[in-house]
């Protein structure tokens, strides 16, 4: 065989070696697509080890309306109570155990398996908050129906939650993935954790104005607040709805910004 043949059939394998190698492994799912497969993934995950716990911070909270009931009687306060109390569940879901959640998975290198499936760093993102923001639904309705029991306060305005608690629960688990995912190591995970579910609990139980007044400032920083003040506004004879559509849109807002710093996180420690 004479050598030009030789050579050109090495050169055509070597090029077909190298259109292999080249090709693509295949499209990057679409946004939609991947962010509901990650947040059944998700639910399915969390159900049987998270369902304990909630009904834990269903305890918590209505533990703490019957220890409240003795201090107050009525009115604002008992409203800023239920309240308080009722997105209370959603801070200890959506904040503190989404933040351990995170901070677990960035320590044991299971960021490393997302980061080889071809979804966008917002779908791991919202599909996880979205999956641990679903287990408050139940304990939160509980919740408010005790407290609403316990202080004497109508019933018919708890539809409202059905805005209150996805919009309350973006914010909080934008901000608990973001505290997991920042924080160097996952025992400080929890430590954050625990420090924003006690500020929500001191912050948005507590009627404002038995505050001193620094604290109602840092209330005004918490991202749980304007889902309690909409919440708390239903109850009166006749709510103002222009300022419970303003709560919820600043609650929104919150948690639209919450959550893009928590994908801006998730990237920052899949580089890692």
């Amino acid at each position: 065989m004479s050598a030009v043949p030789l050579e050109a059939a090495v050169r055509a394998d070597d090029r077909e070696r190298t259109a292999e190698a080249a090709a693509p492994l295949g499209p990057r799912a679409r946004l939609f697509p991947a962010l509901a497969a990650v947040y059944r993934a998700q639910l399915s995950r969390a159900r049987v080890a998270r369902i304990p716990l909630l009904f834990v911070a269903t305890f918590q909270s209505v533990g703490i309306m019957i220890l409240m009931r003795g201090v107050v009687d009525g009115g604002d306060e008992a409203r800023a109570v239920v309240a308080g109390s009722s997105v209370l569940v959603v801070a200890f879901v959506a904040l503190n155990l989404l933040a351990q959640y995170f901070g677990q998975l960035r320590a044991d290198g299971g960021l490393d398996h997302y980061a080889t499936l071809p979804v966008p760093p917002a779908a791991v993102v919202l599909g996880a908050a979205g999956a641990y923001a679903s287990f408050t639904v139940p304990g939160t309705v509980v919740t408010a129906v005790v407290g609403c029991g316990l202080f004497g306060l109508p019933l018919g305005h708890l539809w409202v939650l059905a805005a209150v608690i996805p919009l309350a629960g973006a914010a909080l688990a934008g901000l608990g993935a973001a505290l997991g995912l920042l924080a160097p190591r996952p025992e400080l995970a929890t430590l954050l954790g625990q420090l924003g579910m006690s500020a929500a609990l001191l912050l948005g139980v507590l009627p404002a104005e038995r505050m001193p007044g620094v604290l109602q400032y840092a209330r005004d920083l918490l991202p749980s607040t304007y889902g309690v003040e909409a919440f708390a506004r239903t109850f009166g004879p006749h709510p103002d709805w222009a300022a419970v559509a303003l709560d919820l849109a600043v609650c929104a807002g919150v948690g639209v910004a919450s959550l893009a710093i928590a994908t801006w996180a998730y990237r920052r420690a899949a580089v890692r």
